[in-house]
């Protein structure tokens, strides 16, 4: 008798101390989700204030302005990001005026030929590849092609789009970016590696984003991001916390 009372004192003691010790663990983690809450960023404020969260990815957003704050830009106050993680048929090009923090523009962009169907998934900086490159370009001088009024694109990047001037990847209006080729092919038609836009807003666009401009195409692609120099990963404590969040609710 008294050795199964003994027994049951000791395990009343470790189960106590057990949620004890819980109780610490979830104190702790909670103490670190207030911490990792309150690093916001500049970033994080001025996508906030223009209103950005359904025009453009936060983190295609939080990426165009690490390379702008690292490149030797003429004029950082226009910027363009184009999101092709998303589908042709939505509005994937985002002008943006910073200084008086404006949307200018959002509106549709083909990629190239051989990158995709509704998606573009593959990309090259290959001469004749017909495929749409990633990163940051710099907007350069205007002329009047065969595709009519375009813009010339010069790559930043060496081995991931620094080929866009040899490969003729330049910005121009195109019948087939539209909403009728949407509403016939479910998807917009495709150029040989440009990115093009609806024929009626090329000209208003290439106007607003010449002669020094930052480009940004960006895509949610590891590849990309492997080779980048211009792009820091997401924040560290961030992702930690998300993996004991999700850790902690598998234990539940």
């Amino acid at each position: 008798m008294g050795n199964t009372f003994m027994f049951l004192l000791m395990a009343l003691n470790t189960a106590l101390s057990s949620q004890e010790n819980l109780k610490t663990t979830n104190q702790q983690i909670d103490t670190h989700h207030i911490n990792v809450e309150r690093q916001r960023t500049e970033v994080d404020s001025l996508y906030d204030e223009m209103n950005l969260e359904h025009v453009l990815k936060y983190e295609a957003f939080r990426q165009a302005m690490e390379g702008r704050k690292e490149l030797p830009i003429q004029n950082k106050d226009i910027m363009t990001v184009i999101d092709f993680s998303l589908a042709s048929t939505e509005k994937r090009l985002v002008v943006i005026d910073l200084a008086h923090k404006k949307v200018l523009y959002n509106t549709l962009v083909s990629h190239g030929k051989n990158s995709g169907e509704n998606y573009a998934v593959n990309f090259s900086n290959q001469q004749e590849s017909l495929k749409s490159s990633l990163g940051f370009f710099v907007t350069e001088n205007t002329y009047n092609g065969e595709n009519g009024y375009s813009l010339v694109l010069n790559g930043l990047e060496e081995g991931i789009n620094n080929n866009a001037k040899a490969r003729y990847v330049v910005m121009h209006g195109a019948d087939y970016c539209s909403a009728g080729t949407i509403a016939s092919l479910g998807r917009l038609g495709k150029s040989y590696g440009c990115p093009a836009v609806p024929r009626e807003f090329a000209g208003p666009i290439i106007n607003t984003i010449k002669d020094g401009t930052l480009l940004y195409i960006y895509a949610d692609n590891a590849e990309y991001m492997a080779k980048t120099h211009l792009i820091h990963q997401p924040n560290v404590l961030m992702a930690q916390f998300h993996k004991r969040q999700l850790a902690a609710s598998d234990e539940g």
